[in-house]
């Protein structure tokens, strides 16, 4: 006989209620430097969202005393989705009580750009720096997932976070580094800051950046994000020293950091035998190569300069991360395929970037090579294969799924999109740009990150491809299924 559901309410709310409390003691930061920098408009808007967001997150969190500790699939989904949501609803009040922006939909926009580490914006105006600092805040927090930092807590509460991680985790397959998931968090947690502090460094000893510049860039490069100081981008600083240094930190945070955890406990030749991170290093000096060949080809600039901006403008994109380097160059037709199809491919799972991610492109193009040879050998067993090891049946076959799924959703988004009246490529990107969480157009004449001419309904809808794209779909398409709610089986 089946029965109705029945949800771990009391353990999901405590998980809530400790996340809003980390959420305002996250925006403590951004009060503090408006407070010390004098920024009115900061001070009145952080004032009255951080006191406030840490007493809700307070009450609820310990006015929850009696829970049952054991967590399931559904109820990881339930958290995962609501979690994120809740955070860029509460992240979005300091743009919106602020002189930013008189909308709440972009302050949403700017709060879901914020979290899902796409970097776009809503106005076309620059964020106040006590604002710029509260976008860093949470491009770092969303980076590396926001609920991963709490499964690290969760053994204080007696609460199995294996269904949270499983649900949050971008990538086919979330393999444990150590036995307890949370451990595993705290050691994913533990690179990531260590990798925010090198570069860090790295940036403040260009003598170019200022301790403020070099933090914004960080969080900006670190967690895929794009985030800059200044309306000019990186171009500002005019610095191969800077590129690279960005570039290496981009393309860091894209490697699965389970090959990190490998690396530091004397397991060096699992980061060398890794498939993913070896085609993940071809694919972009391919594209480097493909995109300096064909500016040279066509005699837009030097070999100097084709090199330079094909090298950063290629990793800028393969990452998802979205920087700009030259907004007015004019890359040829090749350049652009390339730019598209490395965006579409994204980094490597288990990281900070988005999009489809290089281990299932692999899975599918290994797919579509044993289909042809089952056309020439019928009887033969073919199995998919990455490195030597033999993918399963149903990984191969959610994988099959997610793709299709995503290519599905970017094609219906054209559709949408295409009511605003833009050229397909202006629209096709921004669809793109939205779902792999790049956040950069290629359009025909220019990149544009500025979303400001959309209709707010648009807004909205771009919005939901942004969480869509960091959740990975199928947390918010299971929970909008009828089966998700009916009786348990």
């Amino acid at each position: 006989m089946t029965t109705l559901i029945s949800f771990n309410y009391k353990a999901i709310l405590r998980l809530l209620g400790i996340l809003i409390l980390l959420l305002g003691l996250a925006m403590v930061i951004p009060w503090v430097y408006a407070e010390v920098t004098h920024d009115v408009s900061g001070i009145y808007s952080f004032r009255r969202c951080a006191p406030i967001t840490i007493l809700a997150g307070a009450v609820i969190s310990f006015s929850v005393k009696s829970y049952r500790a054991k967590f399931r699939p559904r109820e990881g989904y339930i958290v995962v989705t609501s979690a994120w949501l809740l955070c860029i609803l509460i992240g979005a009040f300091p743009y919106y009580l602020s002189d930013f922006t008189g909308s709440y939909i972009n302050a949403f926009f700017e709060s879901t750009s914020g979290f899902t580490t796409t970097g776009c914006t809503a106005e076309n105006v620059m964020l106040s720096n006590t604002l710029l600092l509260w976008k860093a805040v949470t491009h770092w927090l969303g980076g590396m997932g926001i609920l991963i930092l709490v499964i690290s807590i969760l053994p204080a509460l007696g609460i199995n976070g294996q269904y949270i991680a499983k649900a949050e985790a971008p990538g086919p397959i979330f393999e444990k580094m150590t036995v307890r998931v949370s451990d595993s968090a705290k050691v994913l947690y533990l690179t990531y800051i260590a990798f925010t502090l090198l570069e860090f460094i790295l940036l403040m000893l260009s003598g170019k950046m200022t301790a403020f510049d070099a933090l914004i860039t960080t969080t900006g490069s670190i967690s895929t994000s794009g985030l800059t100081c200044h309306p000019a981008g990186i171009t500002y600083y005019n610095s191969v020293y800077i590129e690279v240094i960005i570039s290496i930190f981009c393309v860091l945070a894209s490697v699965n950091f389970i090959l990190y955890f490998y690396f530091v406990t004397g397991r060096q030749r699992n980061l060398l035998k890794d498939i993913e991170f070896r085609a993940f290093l071809i694919i972009i000096l391919l594209g480097i190569f493909i995109c300096t060949a064909s500016m040279l080809i066509t005699g837009e600039c030097s070999l100097e300069t084709a090199l330079r901006n094909a090298f950063f403008q290629v990793i800028s994109l393969s990452t998802t991360s979205g920087y700009l380097l030259s907004p007015d160059i004019i890359w040829p037709a090749t350049c652009q395929m390339i730019l598209l199809t490395v965006m579409l491919i994204g980094g490597c799972s288990s990281s900070t970037s988005g999009s489809l991610k290089v281990s299932r492109v692999l899975v599918m193009l290994k797919l579509i090579w044993r289909g042809c040879i089952k056309r020439i050998h019928p009887r033969s067993v073919v199995a998919v294969k990455l490195g030597k090891n033999a993918v399963s049946a149903p990984v191969v076959s959610g994988i099959t799924v997610f793709i299709l799924t995503y290519m599905s959703i970017l094609l219906f988004s054209l559709l949408v999109l295409s009511f605003q009246g833009l050229d397909f490529q202006t629209t096709f990107t921004t669809a793109l740009a939205m779902l792999s969480n790049t956040g950069l157009v290629i359009g025909p004449t220019e990149s544009l990150v500025d979303f400001s001419s959309f209709h707010p309904l648009l807004r909205l809808y771009l919005s939901g491809l942004m969480i869509i794209g960091r959740l990975e779909m199928f947390p918010i398409i299971i929970m909008l299924t009828r089966h998700f709610w009916g009786k348990a089986r």
